[in-house]
C-alpha cells in the first residue's frame, strides 16, 4: 500500500512506496496514547530495527497514513494492529495535531483514550513493537527529564501534554 504525500497545509498531492520516500517529502501520521484510570499511560518501545527511533520508547501506537485513510481510521487501524486492541472511534479523544520536521517530516495527529487492561491482555506487533509498559505520571515526568533519549524526538513534548491533559481531566 502506498502512503500519502501532502504540502506544507497537508493538502494530498500524491502518494508513494513507502521505499521510495525522500527527505523532502511530508507525509502523514497518526498517534495514540493510552491511559488508564489510575493516571498511568501506555507506552510502547519501537522496534529495535525500525528506520527511525529503533528502542525508543514513545505513543502507544503510531502508523504513517495510507491511500484511503484518515487520522482516524489509520489510528484505529494500527492501535490494533500494534498492540491487538480494537478501539472505538467514539471512544478516542481529539489530542495534539502539528507540524514536525525533525529526522523526516509530517503532520501528526495524536489521539487519547482510557483502557483498563492489565499489560498481558495486549498483543504486540513484534515488527512494530519491541515492548509495552503502564508508567505513572510522575515516573514518566521524572524519566522525561532524566533521559530525554530513552524516547522518540517528539515524545517528550507529546508526553507533557498528555500529562496535562489528563491533570485538566481531574479538574
Amino acid at each position: 500500500m502506498k502512503i500519502i504525500v501532502v504540502d506544507e497545509k497537508d493538502n494530498v498531492i500524491g502518494s508513494k512506496e513507502r521505499d521510495d520516500r525522500n527527505e523532502k517529502d511530508i507525509v502523514r501520521v497518526s498517534g495514540i496514547f493510552v491511559f488508564n484510570s489510575k493516571k498511568e499511560t501506555l507506552i510502547a518501545q519501537r522496534a529495535l530495527d525500525k528506520v527511525f527511533n529503533p528502542g525508543k520508547w514513545g505513543p502507544a501506537a503510531a502508523g504513517t497514513l495510507e491511500e484511503g485513510e484518515t487520522y482516524l481510521s489509520n489510528i484505529v487501524k494500527e492501535t490494533e494492529e500494534e498492540i491487538g486492541v480494537k478501539i472505538n472511534e467514539k471512544d478516542l479523544t481529539l489530542g495534539p495535531y502539528e507540524f514536525v520536521d525533525s529526522s523526516h517530516r509530517y503532520f501528526r495527529q495524536m489521539y487519547y483514550t482510557k483502557l483498563d487492561l492489565p499489560i498481558f491482555k495486549f498483543k504486540v506487533q513484534k515488527e512494530e513493537v519491541n515492548g509495552l509498559r503502564w508508567i505513572g505520571t510522575e515516573e514518566l515526568r521524572e524519566w522525561l527529564a532524566t533521559s530525554p533519549n530513552d524516547f522518540t524526538e517528539s515524545s517528550p513534548k507529546l508526553m507533557k501534554e498528555l500529562i496535562d491533559f489528563l491533570n485538566d481531566k481531574d479538574q
